[in-house]
């Protein structure tokens, strides 16, 4: 089928590798609406290490996110997804997620107008029948505001959000950005958050989702996946890194393929989602075994 657009109308859309990837304990992430707190709770640690190692998940999606509908399969739609680039597609990256987490454009226009973009690390957001619990980077088109609320379009009509859990930008392309420190700030926040494979939203973060999120907060909108994070941006010799800067480290004491990202905090410390069983922590680079595997830095601020 040609692509058609779709935005998706859940707080967090998991995005699968495969349609059959998700597994009977997976039901709280593919519902409408989904429950990833009870989702969560349910994963012991060998549940959330199999997203990983048997290569069930991919990414993740916020609600009002866009993606393109490129195939179906029973109540499974394949989809690309624009603003999250990846050499996996060029059209964006790729993978399956249940059709009744989207909606369709006729249902759902964002309009030109300022946007509302959570900044709080989970915000709640009042509809007419029901409030949801949504994301930090949530973008929502504003419609309204006052000293106290900030009305915004969803793909499930309007709703309200604390003003004091969102910031108003103009336009999603951002002519003001941050700087290094500021991203390193967004990442602050999530410490002591529990690591999530294919982790985009305040509930998880997988490595190079917790760069992308807060790159994302600062108006950079990078590469999906570390190995390709590391091919974009601008080339940084290990011995000039600032804070803010991207730090890659791979296999075979830095020789082989790029495994993991972090983010340069200064000082030898990196701010970084290390893995499944872990925290967002901050560390010190020196006498680990990342201080071995560094391989690579970028800057994107």
């Amino acid at each position: 089928m040609d692509k058609k657009t779709y935005y998706v109308c859940v707080a967090v859309a998991t995005v699968w590798t495969s349609y059959d990837s998700s597994r009977e304990i997976d039901d709280n992430a593919i519902s409408v609406p989904v429950k990833l707190d009870k989702w969560l709770e349910q994963l012991t640690y060998t549940r959330r290490l199999e997203l990983c190692e048997k290569n069930l998940v991919q990414t993740q999606l916020l609600l009002g996110e866009e993606v393109y509908v490129t195939e179906m399969k029973g109540k499974w739609a394949k989809i690309v997804i624009p603003s999250q680039f990846s050499s996996k597609d060029e059209r964006g990256y790729p993978g399956w997620v249940p059709f009744h987490q989207l909606i369709s454009q006729t249902e759902y226009f964002p309009l030109n107008k300022p946007t509302a973009v959570v900044s709080a690390t989970i915000a709640t957001l009042h509809l007419a029948e029901e409030a949801l619990q949504i994301s930090y980077q949530t973008q929502l088109p504003l419609l309204k505001e006052d000293k106290e609320w900030l009305e915004v379009q969803t793909p499930v009509g309007s709703g309200k959000i604390k003003r004091q859990d969102a910031v108003v930008i103009e336009d999603r392309n951002r002519k003001v950005k941050g700087t290094g420190d500021m991203i390193i700030a967004a990442g602050e926040q999530f410490l002591n958050l529990p690591y999530l494979w294919g982790g985009m939203s305040a509930w998880g973060y997988d490595c190079s989702g917790f760069a992308y999120a807060t790159h994302k907060a600062n108006g950079y909108l990078i590469p999906r996946d570390a190995t390709d994070q590391a091919r974009q941006g601008k080339e940084v010799g290990l011995a000039s890194i600032q804070p803010g800067d991207l730090l890659f480290f791979a296999h075979e004491k830095g020789e082989g393929s790029i495994h993991h990202v972090g983010i340069y905090y200064g000082k030898g410390k990196m701010l970084h989602s290390p893995k499944t069983g872990k925290t967002v922590e901050l560390i010190e680079l020196k006498g680990t075994l990342y201080e071995e595997e560094l391989c690579a830095a970028r800057r994107y601020y």
